[in-house]
């Protein structure tokens, strides 16, 4: 279907509901906004055929994707599929060289698979796998993010990123980073939009700064 708007599609991070983006706020005279949702995935779904699988929710033609976090690896894999006007990621990576090294040793050594996921229901552990920080105030408020409490979703999560395998990322690819981000280094991220300030969770804390810049780097050419 084609939109006389820009079709914009937000993908949220690890465990987390659309409700991240609520503080994002795009011109409705300019853009159609869409947010995709986590589904758990079939036993034994590689990453390629999950992202095949959420390409079938886009419903519009070159759409560009936004994605945050394990989002943004996620919007990555889609766009092997279908066609998008651009891919924009954020607190993420977007290649495996940018990976921090703990990720890749946890890929040889299995010690990702150690992990007590199985207490998905403790919100204070969810949340440190999902964004990151170490959480003992405000807890409600991050659980309200927190929309999935599957062990399987989250294993097979963690087991994607560590193994993920992407050496060149998408040629319409705009990168945005914040410097304090505490999951991904910026000391390894290259080529990024950097947000001063910024952490693994700004796309939460620092929603004016996006209202602000998002809009010009979606339409910039």
């Amino acid at each position: 279907m084609k939109a006389d708007k820009i079709p914009v599609y937000f993908m949220p991070g690890m465990a987390a509901g659309p409700s991240i983006f609520d503080g994002i706020r795009l011109s409705d005279e300019r853009f159609e906004v869409q947010c995709l949702s986590w589904f758990i995935p079939e036993k034994g779904m590689t990453f390629e055929e999950y992202a095949k699988k959420m390409c079938r929710m886009i419903r519009h033609d070159d759409p560009v994707l936004v994605g945050v976090s394990f989002g943004g690896l996620l919007v990555q894999e889609m766009a092997n599929y279908i066609p998008t006007e651009k891919v924009i990621i954020i607190s993420t990576v977007k290649s495996r060289k940018e990976l921090p090294k703990r990720m890749l040793f946890a890929k040889y050594t299995k010690a990702h698979k150690l992990l007590p996921t199985g207490m998905v229901n403790n919100v204070e552990l969810l949340v440190k796998y999902a964004f990151g920080e170490t959480v003992t105030k405000r807890l409600e408020l991050y659980e309200q993010y927190l929309s999935i409490r599957d062990k399987y979703y989250i294993d097979w999560s963690i087991d994607k990123i560590v193994n993920w395998k992407q050496q060149r990322p998408p040629d319409n690819l705009v990168h945005i980073h914040g410097e304090k981000d505490a999951v991904f280094p910026i000391s390894n991220i290259k080529d990024c939009i950097t947000v001063k300030n910024g952490t693994h969770t700004m796309i939460i804390h620092r929603a004016k700064w996006f209202n602000e810049h998002l809009p010009t780097i979606i339409l910039e050419s």
